[in-house]
Order: C-alpha cells, then structure tokens, then sequence
C-alpha cells in the first residue's frame, strides 16, 4: 500500500484515480501532479516504483496544500467569519447554507430532518 501524504492510497486504482483519495487533490491537480512528477497517470499505484512514490509525494508537498494543512486552513477560515459576525459566518453558525441557496423547501441535507410542526392542521373544504 503507498503511502502519500499520510494517506494510504489503494493500490489497486489508476494513479490518476488514487491520487484524488487525497484531501485537496481533484482531477485536475493530479493530472498536474503526474505531469509535474513525470510519471504516467494511467499506470496502477502498485506498479510504481519507490523513486516514483517519492517523487510524486515531493511534488505533492511543495507546491500543494493537502490534508491536516488544509483542512486547518479551512476551518480557520469559516472560525474567522464567524468570530467577526459575517454573514456568511452567521449562517455555518446556524448550520444553515451559506451560499445563496433557498431554504423554504429544500437544504434538508444542511439543515438535518424535518420536524414536524405540532398543532398544524391541514386545510379541508
């Protein structure tokens, strides 16, 4: 199993596809990654040899931001809006989209099940 990163990556998978197992790291940077590294993305993670794996997590770690390091990144972020009442850190502080989407039906993933209104009947004519 390789081991890039800090994360195991399978070895039965395209490196392309193995490489996006990876935190921070989409289609787009591994193809990137490979170029830069020089080794072909179509070949399986386990026919890689240690020179490769090291030259890839190399790449990986000088010029990309992955992993524990953006995710810190991230949550100082949404930490800052929030601590300076932003609307958009009022919004993660209600657990509620922050990106403009409606939420009078839809947002159930955001805002977690429905509850059920007590006393709320419905209207028969």
């Amino acid at each position: 199993m390789a081991r890039i990163a800090g994360v195991n990556i399978p070895t039965q998978k395209k490196l392309g596809v193995a490489l996006t197992y990876i935190y921070g790291i989409g289609k787009k940077l591994s193809d990137d990654v490979c170029k830069q590294a020089q080794v072909d993305g179509n070949i399986r993670v386990q026919d890689l040899s240690e020179s490769e794996i090291k030259n890839i997590s190399d790449v990986i770690a000088s010029s990309h931001n992955v992993e524990g390091d953006l995710r810190r990144e991230v949550s100082s972020n949404i930490k800052r809006l929030k601590d300076l009442g932003a609307y958009r850190g009022v919004r993660h502080r209600r657990n509620l989209p922050c990106h403009g989407q409606r939420t009078h039906t839809n947002a159930r993933t955001k805002k977690g099940k429905a509850i059920a209104i007590a006393g709320k009947k419905k209207v028969t004519k």
